[in-house]
């Protein structure tokens, strides 16, 4: 007679431990898994002592383990539960044949093709679909400090993760193989659907998990049909959906768990229906947990538990990844041949690679944006110059158009705001923490934010726990509906994209109707010239507005400014300004003081002789100088062959001179030069009595024939306020440049004007009046 109970042996045990391990349970959850009330039968089991003969073989089924492995002296008495079917009955491999066979055209239609956004026709999933990469530990659930967080220099988080440092990532595939309970968040475009439905695919083709039968299930569509029929049952919802003869044949695949369930959207089922949802969810995977279970959620609405799964994040696209995408998109929906779509999509990641687009290398991240990048590309062959329609339509997508064209209707905690009061919320909220210089901020500091926009509003209500209670449903709808705040970690918000928290904060500064409002939002714009955090709001403010001519003349007064009390640095602009007006008038002439001014800070900088090499002879002449003069500051004591590269690079400089005087000088000092034949030591003599002497009359001669290398001497302090004006002006051409909206004579005096001093700016506005 066979036993009612075993027990592990000493092996089993530990076998049994790493099992568990792997998990990651706890004892509680393992006994809810086997539909236990209590935890000591777990107990005994992990203690090698008797236990009841089912329980035994249900933790060890769980655990993915085999009985008879784990069991002390396993008995030989009776068979496994799948081995004492009637021979002449349909195996349970039968009937996942059968029920794969009658349902394989459903779940290709259902899964197996998708609809793009603005794309007319629908695509095959294959032809699109790139393998995601999973994180396990979940941002929001990590507890960091949150002045750590804002003293991140922004220069080292990308536009998109906001500093969230690289976590150890895995394939999407391997972590359902991990894991038997799945939960996948994700923020919103990027692919959590397309993931579940890639599973339903290949299960269906036999490429993952062949012995199970897919089940694909909207979990917005289940509420809404469970609602209607006044039944929230995934039992009878999925043999309705399968079409079997008889429901046993469902009881006996999930009985023995040969069912992968795919529930796709828990955040976008209404709140009034979500309750009975997640109930029927935990019920059903409890009472049916040998089964394989894969769950899709937004990241925001994660408070939404399931017992007993594993909640892991999809991670934003690496850089191959994003190459396989534009790949495959631009030879599945390019219209195009085969090789012309692949070239066309080499020229998209060969320009997406360039610095002037590094703002949208940080955004295509997600299958979403990446997909309205490619579409924008085809149409125009280019990224487009002014961000700001890229970005307005990125939000359009967050904030209602995704939604609409996925035919989800969002619970309204907006007190019905429509679109632009929403837009007006979020530049709100962007340009009061962006002004503050906050990145990551409080959930309460946050919603302090939203109630005082809330507070403002007509009729509003003035109860602080009624403006509490709004401001804090209304922060978790911008999180759970449209992604735009997300929680970085536990407590701790920010904007999913520093790119739209940019665009939303100049979107405040140009809403601004009133003129007086705007000139007083466009000086506190200014006055932000010299923080490198804020040249991509400058730019933005710049591309939106109707007319910039108020702005890039606020920004020139502002530049001005910076040096125009400090008389070093105005001799220093007066000589850049002279010097440059003994070149020929091409290029121009503020070109030309750029270049000396930075030639005379950095000379060993090698773009400035890459940009001499184009301009004029004269130009290309000083830079060689000053990089002759940086190489003799060099100790060349024990090269004594540095004597012949001595003569041939003075050489070389002869060739370019046109000045008499000037070449007779540097040729006398060439002839100076010991004979390279000479012995190392009478070398090395003239090199420790000469030498020093000798380049100081090659200095003297450069400042005195060319006017440059002058020892200017600047304090640390001068070469920081230096930095600042040299990079504001360089922010004001950017913007000039941005094909803003500037009238042509207020461009063409700003450019005439840019690096000059304080005396030369007033003898030309004393002319011009």
């Amino acid at each position: 007679m066979a036993k009612r109970s075993l027990k592990a042996s000493p092996a089993g045990i530990q076998q049994s431990k790493r099992a568990f391990a792997l998990k990651g349970w706890t004892q509680d959850n393992l006994a809810a898994e086997v539909n236990l009330k209590t935890r000591q039968p777990i107990w005994r089991f992990f203690t090698g002592q008797p236990v009841d003969r089912q329980v035994f073989m249900d933790v060890c089924q769980v655990l993915d383990l085999n009985w008879r492995e784990i069991a002390a002296d396993p008995p030989a008495d009776f068979l496994d539960p799948e081995d004492i079917l009637d021979p002449q009955l349909p195996t349970v491999d039968d009937l996942v044949t059968e029920v794969r066979s009658q349902n394989y055209d459903t779940i290709q239609h259902q899964c197996g093709v998708l609809q793009l956004l603005d794309i007319r026709h629908p695509v095959n999933i294959d032809d699109i679909y790139v393998d995601v990469n999973i994180l396990e530990a979940v941002a929001n659930q990590q507890c960091l400090e949150i002045d750590a967080l804002n003293n991140l220099d922004p220069a080292n988080f990308n536009r998109m993760g906001l500093g969230i440092i690289d976590q150890p990532q895995i394939p999407g595939v391997e972590a359902v193989e991990t894991y038997g309970k799945l939960r996948v968040l994700g923020k919103p475009g990027i692919g959590k659907t397309t993931f579940l439905q890639h599973l339903a695919v290949q299960c269906n083709q036999g490429e993952f998990a062949a012995d199970h039968a897919p089940i694909f299930i909207a979990l917005r569509e289940f509420a809404e049909t469970s609602k209607r029929r006044g039944d929230f049952s995934l039992f009878n919802y999925i043999h309705q959906a399968l079409r079997l003869n008889d429901p046993a044949q469902l009881e006996t695949l999930l009985t023995e768990g040969r069912v992968l369930m795919l529930m796709d959207g828990m955040d976008e089922v209404l709140n009034q229906d979500i309750n009975a949802v997640i109930r029927e969810i935990r019920t059903f995977s409890g009472k049916y947990h040998r089964n394989r279970y894969v769950a899709s959620c937004r990241t925001a609405a994660k408070k939404l538990t399931l017992h007993g799964f594993t909640d892991v994040e999809i991670a934003s696209f690496s850089e191959a990844q994003i190459t396989t995408f534009v790949q495959k998109w631009f030879v599945a929906l390019g219209r195009t041949a085969t090789s012309q779509g692949q070239e066309k999509a080499a020229e998209f990641v060969e320009k997406l690679d360039l610095p002037e687009n590094w703002q949208f290398r940080q955004l295509v991240v997600t299958p979403l944006f990446l997909h309205l990048a490619c579409w924008v590309f085809q149409g125009e062959g280019k990224f487009p110059t002014k961000r700001t329609a890229f970005y307005k339509q990125g939000l359009d997508l967050l904030l209602g158009k995704w939604d609409e064209t996925k035919g989800v209707e969002r619970d309204d905690a907006y007190r019905g705001f429509l679109l632009p009061q929403k837009m007006k919320l979020l530049s709100q909220l962007a340009a009061v923490t962006f002004e503050q210089g906050q990145y990551f901020f409080e959930q309460r500091t946050i919603e302090q934010y939203i109630e005082d926009y809330l507070q403002n509003l007509p009729g509003a209500t003035q109860e602080i726990e009624e403006l509490q209670l709004e401001s804090e449903a209304m922060l978790k709808a911008i999180e759970a509906q449209h992604g735009l705040l997300i929680e970085r970690a536990r407590g701790i918000f920010s904007f999913s994209y520093l790119a739209f928290q940019e665009y939303l904060t100049a979107r405040k500064i140009v809403a601004t109707h009133n003129l007086r409002a705007l000139e007083q939002a466009l000086g506190g714009l200014v006055s932000h010239i010299t923080d490198p955090h804020w040249h991509e709001v400058f730019l933005l403010t710049a591309a939106m507005l109707r007319s910039a001519d108020s702005l890039v003349q606020l920004m020139k007064q502002e530049i001005d400014a910076l040096v125009a009390q400090d008389p070093h640095l105005q001799d220093f602009l007066m000589w850049a300004s002279q010097k440059s007006q003994t070149i020929p008038p091409e290029p121009k002439l503020a070109t030309t003081r750029a270049f000396y001014l930075a030639l005379a800070q950095s000379p060993h900088t090698a773009d400035q002789f890459a940009l001499a090499s184009t301009l004029d002879q004269g130009i290309f002449l000083d830079a060689a100088l000053e990089k002759l003069l940086v190489e003799f500051a060099v100790d060349h004591s024990q090269d004594f062959a540095y004597v012949h590269a001595c003569s041939e690079a003075l050489s070389n400089i002869l060739v370019m001179v046109l000045d008499a005087g000037f070449y007779k000088s540097i040729q006398q000092l060439k002839e100076q030069l010991p004979a390279s034949h000479q012995s190392q030591e009478r070398l090395q003599t003239w090199w420790q009595e000469n030498y020093p002497a000798w380049v100081e009359q090659i200095k003297g001669s450069v400042t005195e024939y060319r006017n440059i290398h002058h020892p200017w001497q600047f304090s640390p302090e001068q070469d920081q306020v230096l930095k600042r004006y040299y990079d504001a002006n360089q922010l004001l051409v950017d913007c000039l440049n941005s094909n803003c909206e500037v009238t042509e004579s207020i461009r063409q005096e700003i450019e005439a004007t840019l690096l000059l001093p304080q005396k030369e700016l007033e003898e030309r506005e004393w002319q011009g009046n």
